[in-house]
């Protein structure tokens, strides 16, 4: 390539100016003349005009694009690996990275032109002669293509830049602050300096700090949260018992499955899931429960438990408390102090277990309207302080030893219960089971024997021998502001089948032992949520009879649950589970868009 070296010569005419005379200018035109040379030397090497050649490439890069979208969409839906190219589709990627090398070309040129011309216009002294000089001399000589351009039409070189190892850390997106005052705040948070869990305290405003918190890990990560929506919440309800360092919230959508005829009073349950066919499947199960007369549910036990873990130098006196708490004087003494924490709170009963020279005591109560955690908790830990002056060699290792259970599996909650224990039951006729079901009594009474109840066992299930009873207690738990993490326990469920009435109808039922809920206190409290219960019956504490409507919230989860089973097993006995999945499960988004 020929490469010559920019002429020594001044740009302007060697000439001794007189001290009050200067430069002139060069002329405008001859200028932009000088500026078009880079877009004129392009452009003669064409074989096409300039306006036909980019329109080729254009158009070759957006079928080149469609083609190719078009191809990844189908192997999406085929299943087919991506990486696993056609002839055809090797030559259209050849095809699109010349195109894009191409345009990419043609605009760097065009911004090239843009620039220069930009600093044309701009006002010309000494200062800047003698700046562009010394920024001339300080890069060395300049080419262009085989000629040389005047001083003024080169840019300041900025110096290079070391390419940005893959470990380092991306840039970090900035939005603006909606003030200088928030701007500075969100400056001092990222440095350090503000703890951001403090900004509640420090603004007395929670949407704002948590506008100012989202900002700052956008600018911490350098992700973008812009999905994560902030505007049309209350912060405030959440301050101090739901939720720390909110930064927005998470959409999730509600369905109505029902009317749900449970006890002779019609329910709509809410269900907040985003798993497709959750919804209408139970809705159907309500349906055929509805049509055949209904359910009926019944509560068997209602207590709330807690288990602390303490400790003594011998079994011997690990023996000793343990008889001191079931002795039934005794008892009745601990009740009382226990009963002094709360007005709802209400012992009902101890039960030890021995490990060792460690004793567990299952403390369990009844909590009112309230799921009650916080409340038994507070219970156990008066009767711990009265232990302690009766017993001082013992010593409490934790208030809770994992006897309770909280938020585990265990067969102590699936045999002696937890929070309300409760059984539906419902006759489902012989003609709403082949046309509301599509399926037959006896393929069901089967079905469950092999899947629910021998495949349950052959897994080891504990408390899982039904088809999917936690799908629907989690739905309903999001929508009314339940615990979602004690979906586990209160999942607990054995479905049963029978075929009853000369094997003509069928019967079903669901035992739940250990459902958890509750209508005050966490989650119930927030609008949405509130406003579920309310539809539901049950927002809120009952003041007639305490408690009565945190039982009957258990049996419309016990319901919902009864409708789910018999919908899912009549959809897996008929062979229709798959087919209503990629119906009805399966978006319809062009993934390929979605992604970009």
């Amino acid at each position: 390539m020929d490469v010559r070296r920019r002429s020594e010569k001044p740009v302007y005419p060697s000439k001794v100016f007189a001290a009050d005379e200067k430069p002139l200018k060069p002329h405008k035109n001859q200028q932009q003349e000088d500026n078009n040379t880079l877009l004129i030397d392009a452009s003669d090497a064409l074989p096409l005009p300039l306006y036909l050649t980019n329109g080729l490439f254009f158009t070759m890069f957006f079928s080149v694009m469609y083609f190719l979208l078009s191809r990844w969409r189908e192997k999406i839906r085929n299943s087919t690996p991506l990486h696993v190219v056609t002839l055809s589709e090797l030559g259209a990627i050849v095809s699109l990275i010349a195109s894009v090398i191409y345009l990419l070309g043609f605009f760097g040129i065009g911004f090239v032109q843009t620039f220069v011309s930009r600093g044309n216009n701009d006002s010309w002294d000494e200062n800047d002669e003698e700046f562009l000089l010394k920024e001339d001399s300080r890069c060395g000589p300049a080419t262009t293509l085989g000629c040389a351009i005047p001083a003024r039409q080169i840019a300041p070189m900025a110096p290079p830049q070391p390419a940005m190892s893959v470990a380092e850390k991306p840039a970090p997106l900035i939005t603006p602050a909606s003030s200088e005052e928030d701007e500075e705040i969100i400056k001092s948070v990222v440095q350090g300096k503000i703890p951001s869990y403090s900004l509640e305290s420090k603004l007395g405003d929670c949407k704002r700090a948590a506008s100012i918190r989202k900002e700052v890990m956008q600018r911490i990560t350098g992700k973008s949260l812009e999905g994560l929506p902030l505007e049309g919440f209350n912060y405030e309800s959440i301050l101090g018992q739901c939720c720390e360092m909110p930064i927005g919230y998470v959409q999730i959508p509600v369905g109505i499955a029902g009317p749900l005829l449970l006890n002779g009073k019609e329910f709509s349950v809410p269900m907040a899931t985003t798993e497709g066919c959750l919804v209408a499947s139970t809705n159907r199960g309500c349906k055929a429960i509805y049509a055949s007369g209904g359910a009926t549910c019944i509560l068997l036990r209602d207590g709330m438990t807690r288990a602390p873990c303490v400790r003594f130098g011998t079994a011997k006196r690990a023996a000793e408390l343990k008889f001191f708490v079931e002795d039934p004087i005794k008892f009745e003494t601990l009740a009382n102090v226990f009963n002094q924490s709360s007005r709802f709170a209400r012992l009902q009963r101890i039960q030890c277990a021995i490990a060792g020279k460690n004793l567990y005591m299952r403390f369990v109560c009844s909590t009112g309207d309230a799921m009650g955690m916080n409340m038994v908790s507070k219970g156990v830990q008066n009767v711990l302080d009265y232990l302690q002056n009766e017993y001082p060699d013992m010593d409490v290792i934790g208030i809770s030893g994992n006897f309770c259970s909280d938020k585990k599996p265990s067969a102590v909650n699936w045999i002696e219960g937890r929070g309300k224990s409760v059984v539906c039951e419902a006759i489902i006729t012989e003609e709403v089971v082949k046309k509301v079901l599509k399926t037959e009594v006896a393929s069901l009474v089967e079905l469950n024997m092999l899947k629910n109840l021998t495949g349950s066992a052959m897994a080891g299930a504990l408390g899982g021998f039904n088809a999917h009873a936690s799908n629907i207690v989690s739905a309903v738990f999001i929508a009314t502001g339940q615990d979602p993490a004690q979906n586990i326990e209160s999942s607990h469920c054995i479905t049963m089948m029978e075929a009853v009435n000369d094997g003509k109808d069928l019967h079903i039922s669901v035992t739940m032992p250990s459902i958890e809920v509750g209508t005050v206190g966490g989650g119930t409290q927030l609008a949405s949520q509130s406003a579920c219960l309310n539809l539901l019956g049950v927002k809120g504490a009952n003041r007639e009879a305490p408690g009565s409507n945190a039982r009957l919230l258990a049996t419309v989860v016990a319901g919902s649950v009864l409708a789910g089973e018999l919908s899912l097993m009549s959809a897996i006995s008929a062979g229709q589970l798959v087919n209503s999945h990629m119906k009805y499960n399966r978006s319809t988004k062009d993934v390929t868009k979605a992604s970009s």
